[in-house]
């Protein structure tokens, strides 16, 4: 009986995770270049302070590969969140001591629904431009963008 049991909690415990690694695979996107490009227009993007399409979808590429759910930590302690990799201390509140800049949650970040994160991106070229991302500085200011065009 005892045997019964056992293997009973750990068959729940097994379901639990799979349901949890589904519905966290469910709610992030990885975008198709041109699919991206789409949102971007639709959101108003193309030409949001003077950025060109080609320059997002750079900016984006280099940052999480169109990636919702790209979240990584930096070596500060502070971690990067969602497709535009905005980053927890100054831009979105992830629970500790940050500015939320933007006034979201870190984890809205990482959705599939990227509003959010578009409205944050705004904010933020808004404030300190492109250069707010070492991803787009590095590795594209002043470089040939023309593989992000055509869609």
């Amino acid at each position: 009986m005892q045997q019964m049991i056992i293997r009973s909690s750990r068959e729940s415990r097994m379901r639990g995770l799979v349901f949890v690694l589904l519905v966290a695979v469910a709610s992030a996107k990885k975008f198709w270049q041109c699919e991206w490009a789409q949102v971007l227009r639709d959101h108003g993007m193309d030409g949001f302070n003077g950025v060109s399409l080609a320059n997002w979808l750079c900016l984006t590429w280099e940052e999480s590969k169109y990636d919702t759910s790209a979240n990584p930590t930096n070596r500060d302690g502070s971690s990067d969140y969602g497709i535009f990799q905005i980053n927890s201390y100054y831009w979105c509140d992830d629970g500790t001591d940050s500015h939320n800049d933007c006034g979201v949650r870190c984890s809205d970040l990482l959705s599939d629904d990227v509003t959010a994160a578009i409205n944050c991106a705004k904010l933020i070229v808004r404030r300190q431009g492109l250069r707010a991302w070492y991803g787009w500085t590095d590795r594209c200011a002043n470089r040939d963008l023309s593989r992000f065009s055509g869609c």
